[in-house]
């Protein structure tokens, strides 16, 4: 399965110089970056590829969350909770937008008020009703419920700020050289490249580098390949089975709050019935796919949420209740999943063969993300494998539950609908930041595991890979940050 011949490292040389831009060599001071998804959504921030902006170090939000997921400054020098339903942020003075306009409460509350009526709605603002309004050099935020998370919720890439020429009559966004970040993106050649200049008009620290070029490169072997020929000086998530052939000086593996999941259709096929999701869950050796598909780099999940939150583990408590297994009786199914992330195919393919041992029929499904997340969403599948990140949002998993297992969620690509689900998912939401609130996340995780809509296998490391002559590229869990104002070449 690891094996890689000659012919298909000759393949993926040819495809290299279709996916980088012309000119293998970098300029002065220029960071080449190699990326894994290219745009899905024309870079709107409402969309997940707000986090391509964040980490091109482009666009910014209020507020930021440190490693320990506690909120601090950004856009924002502070905050007050001044009512049970309001906050009150004030904003940064002295920043200018890419535009030349310059950031006020009111192009603050201009682009909050329009994350609010974007279609599909930010996937932070799921079960959220919020209102912003400008208020002298402050912006007041108010949530129809009561919200503890108001800060960490702002600190979303998919609610940074830009400046109101960015945003069209006909409701797109346009986030060219309408961003506040030290790199001003300056060109978007649709799918294929980036081109992102230093803005020397930045309120903090100048940046070091003197632009960024970034490919997108689904393919994984390429991205390899990348870093081992001198094509790109940064790529983002190096395959498994491409880290053993990197110099260990240009890898980094970090442990990442995502989880590797099976997500089971519990609203039309066979998985309605949950005898036989059981039996799919009995059916899964995760310790097998681990050691076969990752090389021993990724943690057998315990639950939804991994080692990236220590507190999950020591919070647990065994799981009662769940469903007796159906016997599958040669039940035909569909098992999908995406080829952007270079394992996920061979965990199909694994899951496939231990599915079909336990008694299903089994038919794969595999497309670029790009092709692939419209029929997912829509339920056109029995089974989809996703790599998903658990805290991407707000820092806080609440978010994620939200969207993916709740009735009104989002992202609910198993079709989930349950009361007791919905319920322990309100009540998390509702308890202030701290222990109480894990134990009530802890409480809504057991909830959805108990419907087995969501089949956990493992949680993943990411592996980056970096030139040695990059200098303080971040190696951030959350996947918010990679190149920023200090990243630079030696």
């Amino acid at each position: 399965m690891r094996h890689r011949s000659s012919t298909a490292l000759a393949a993926c040389a040819l495809l290299l110089t279709g996916c980088f831009a012309p000119g293998a060599e970098p300029s002065d001071g220029r960071i080449k970056l190699a990326m894994l998804q290219p745009p899905r959504s024309g870079l709107t921030p409402f969309s997940d590829d707000a986090f391509k902006l964040s980490r091109w170090s482009t666009a910014e939000t209020l507020v930021t969350l440190d490693a320990a997921g506690d909120a601090r400054p950004g856009l924002a020098t502070g905050w007050r909770r001044i009512s049970e339903h309001a906050w009150e942020f004030t904003v940064r003075p002295g920043v200018t937008f890419h535009d030349g306009t310059a950031l006020t409460s009111a192009a603050v509350a201009n682009t909050l008020t329009r994350a609010t009526t974007a279609s599909p709605k930010p996937r932070i603002l799921d079960g959220v009703e919020l209102t912003a309004e400008p208020a002298g050099d402050a912006v007041v935020v108010t949530t129809a419920a009561p919200d503890p998370l108001v800060p960490q919720r702002l600190s979303s890439p998919q609610l940074a700020i830009l400046a109101e020429s960015a945003y069209r009559a006909d409701g797109k966004v346009d986030p060219v050289g309408t961003g506040t970040g030290p790199f001003r993106l300056v060109a978007v050649n649709g799918t294929t490249t980036a081109t992102l200049d230093r803005y020397d008009g930045y309120w903090g620290p100048k940046a070091a580098a003197e632009g960024i070029d970034v490919s997108f490169v689904p393919d994984g072997t390429a991205r390899a390949a990348a870093i081992r020929s001198g094509e790109a000086h940064i790529a983002e998530a190096v395959p498994v089975s491409q880290a053993a052939l990197l110099d260990r000086a240009t890898i980094t593996e970090v442990p990442m709050p995502r989880t590797n999941t099976l997500y089971l259709n519990t609203k039309t096929g066979p998985f309605r019935d949950q005898g036989l999701r059981a039996a799919a869950r009995e059916a899964i050796d995760a310790a097998e796919i681990v050691r076969g598909v990752y090389e021993g780099r990724a943690d057998v999940a315990q639950g939804l949420l991994g080692p990236a939150l220590p507190w999950a583990a020591a919070g647990r408590t065994p799981l009662a209740g769940r469903a007796e297994a159906t016997a599958p009786a040669g039940v035909a199914i569909t098992l999908a999943t995406f080829s952007d992330r270079a394992e996920l195919p061979e965990v199909a393919s694994v899951l496939q063969q231990q599915l079909q041992d336990a008694g299903f029929t089994v038919t794969q499904v595999v497309r670029e993300y790009a092709h692939i997340e419209e029929d997912a969403l829509a339920g056109k599948f029995d089974a989809f494998i996703l790599s998903r990140a658990t805290v991407l949002d707000s820092g806080d998993p609440v978010a994620y539950v939200q969207s993916d297992f709740t009735c009104a969620g989002s992202f609910n690509i198993a079709q989930l609908c349950d009361g007791e689900v919905d319920a322990a998912v309100r009540t998390a939401a509702a308890t202030e930041a701290g222990d109480q609130r894990r134990a009530a996340i802890l409480a809504a995780e057991a909830a959805v595991l108990r419907t087995d809509a969501a089949i956990p296998m493992l949680h993943e490391r990411v592996i980056q890979g970096d030139a040695t002559s990059v200098v303080d590229s971040a190696k951030d869990p959350r996947e918010r940050t990679l190149i920023t104002s200090s990243t630079r070449l030696r």
